[in-house]
Order: structure tokens, then sequence, then C-alpha cells
């Protein structure tokens, strides 16, 4: 029978969202280093989610402080520490392989929570994320026509920031998820309270010198407007849109049945590479119905 599938929606929105800021992203991140760009995305989106808070005039949460700093965790756990050491991953490996050691995430996820939530899957379930997570392997471990071949060391920097992020990710899911079941807080103040204690970190990181070299540009000449744009838009995707999304979605379903949805992505940039001119194979199709039958099974009970 089918669910009510709010949250589900909401995953794969997000995540749909998340691919067309990740190809945003590809662009920028030659201009701007990760922890710059990550700053400047959360500068952003938070104006964007106050300015939509006062236009709908959603009330400040009436919450005990417990749930309220469970979000605030959980955005300085996943965005400033799990964003970043994505988006440096990305700069070492690819998005290919940080997108497929991000797979990690959703069992992880699924572990955690019924550890700390008592969350049970059914045999269903559990065949959905297992489907889904292969189809996406299958699509983003397709060998590329050309790829660079880093050294040694860059790859195992790659591999280490990469499992950092897919961990973080992981377990700001999981925190995240206890706030909403243990507080009442919407997901447009959730979305706003993680984003801003993020940020607040990644300003705090800012004041070091080592940070500051990690956010300037890598040289001398300032990033075009052009560049700004883009980065505007993918903040405007990615994060403003993506976060309210993937709060609405890890409120409204399973821990580990929204961070398997969330990490579908790399489907959603098959149909941007046709747009643009590519060619997709048949590896590439295929894995994406193989995770369209696990998405399937994630929407029925």
């Amino acid at each position: 029978m089918l669910t009510n599938a709010g949250g589900e929606l909401a995953a794969l929105a997000a995540a749909a969202l998340w691919a067309i800021a990740s190809v945003v992203y590809g662009f920028v991140g030659n201009h701007i280093p990760p922890l710059g760009l990550n700053s400047l995305k959360g500068i952003v989106a938070i104006a964007l989610l106050i300015f939509t808070i006062l236009v709908t005039g959603e009330s400040l949460p009436t919450s005990t402080p417990t749930p309220i700093f469970l979000l605030c965790l959980s955005g300085v756990i996943g965005i400033s520490w799990g964003d970043t050491a994505f988006m440096g991953a990305l700069n070492y490996l690819g998005p290919r392989r940080v997108l497929l050691i991000g797979t990690l995430s959703p069992p992880i996820t699924a572990i955690l929570s019924i550890i700390w939530l008592g969350e049970s899957l059914n045999i269903r379930a559990w065949c959905g994320i297992i489907i889904t997570i292969l189809g996406v392997a299958w699509v983003i471990t397709e060998p590329l026509p050309s790829s660079n071949n880093h050294p040694p060391t860059h790859l195992w920097r790659g591999i280490g920031l990469g499992l950092l992020a897919a961990i973080t990710n992981a377990i700001a899911t999981v925190i995240a998820r206890v706030a909403f079941t243990t507080g009442s807080i919407s997901s447009l103040w959730a979305a706003l309270f993680r984003l801003s204690a993020a940020q607040l970190i990644l300003f705090g990181w800012l004041w070091f010198p080592k940070g500051q070299a990690q956010a300037l540009p890598h040289t001398s000449s300032k990033p075009s407007w052009r560049v700004i744009f883009a980065a505007c838009f993918g903040a405007f995707c990615g994060t403003y849109l993506g976060i309210w999304l993937q709060q609405t979605a890890i409120k409204f379903t399973a821990a580990g049945i929204a961070s398997t949805l969330l990490q579908t992505s790399p489907l959603f940039v098959i149909p941007i590479a046709i747009c643009i001119g590519e060619k997709v194979s048949w590896r590439g199709m295929a894995g994406v119905m193989i995770a369209i039958i696990g998405i399937g099974l994630l929407f029925f009970d």
C-alpha cells in the first residue's frame, strides 16, 4: 500500500536540486576554494530563509531548548564539517568517486537510527535501500572517457575527506531526526537553525590564517560576476531549497529511507547531461532503472 509519501517526495526533490547545484559548483569550485564556497552559499541561503520566514509570517517555534540545540549541532556536523569535507574531496577525486563514497551514508544512517532512535525498517524497506544504493553505485562507477590521474597522496586525502563527509552526513541526519521527534519545529526554522550554527563555525574558522588561505581564491584575481552569480544560484537550489526539503524529508520519514533518497542526486545528473548534449550509455540508463525499482519499494509500506 502506498504510504503518505510527503517525506519521500521531499527527499527526491532535494536530491534533484542538489544535482543541479553540483553541476554549478563543479564550475564555481575552479575559482573559489571549498571553505570560501561553503561560507558563501551559507550566507545566501540564510538570507533567503529569513526572507521566507518574514514573508510567510511563520512564528518562532515554542520548543524546549534541546531540539533547537540538536538541530544546531546537526548543522555544525553536517554542513560546516561535512559539506567542507565533501567539496574538498571533489577537488581530489572528482564527483563520481566522491558520490560513490557517499553511498555509505544511507546504511550508516539506518544503523545509527536503529541504535539511537529505535526505528525499525521492514524487509521491503531494507531491500529498497540496498537496490537504490546499487543503482546509484552502478551509475557513478562507470568509467569516464577521460580521467585525471592524481598522485597517491591526493587519492588518500580525497578518500579520507569523502569518508568524513559520508559519516558526518549520517550522524547529522540522525541528530536532526532526534530533534524532530522530541520537539515541534517546522522544516523552515530547522533549516535556518542548522545553517546559522554551521555559519558561525565557518566564520570562526575564517579567523585563523590557515582558514583564510583555504577560503580565498587561489589566484590574485577576484572571481568574476559570472562566478559569483553561479555560486548564488547554486546556493538557492542546493542550500536554500535543498536543505529546506531535506529537513522536511527527515521530519516526515524514517532516517534511513530519507538518507537513501537524498543520495540519489547522481540519477538526476543524467537528464542534465542529456540536456547539455552529453551521451548517456546503456549502463547509466540501467543504473537509473535499478535505482527507480529500489525507490519504488521505499514508497510502499
